[in-house]
C-alpha cells in the first residue's frame, strides 16, 4: 500500500501491532490470517477510497447506469 505501519494502522482502524502481526503471517508461531473487512479495506485504500458512509447508491448514480 505504501503507507508506513503506523499510518496503515491509524487508517484502518487497528493497532499497529496487528499490522505486524499481518506482515509477518504469524503470531507467537501460529498462522495469523488477514479478515476479509480488513483485506477489503486495503483494497480500498489502494483504490484511494479513504471513507466510506454506508449508504447505497441511489438510483440516479451513475454507478447504476
Amino acid at each position: 500500500m505504501g503507507y508506513k505501519q503506523k499510518e496503515a494502522a491509524e487508517r484502518l482502524g487497528l493497532k499497529k501491532r496487528m499490522i505486524q502481526y499481518y506482515e509477518n503471517g504469524n503470531r507467537d508461531g501460529k498462522p495469523v490470517e488477514i479478515p476479509k473487512s480488513v483485506r477489503l479495506a486495503c483494497y480500498a485504500l489502494c483504490h484511494g477510497i479513504a471513507d466510506f458512509d454506508g449508504e447505497k447508491p441511489t438510483e440516479t448514480s451513475t454507478l447504476a447506469e
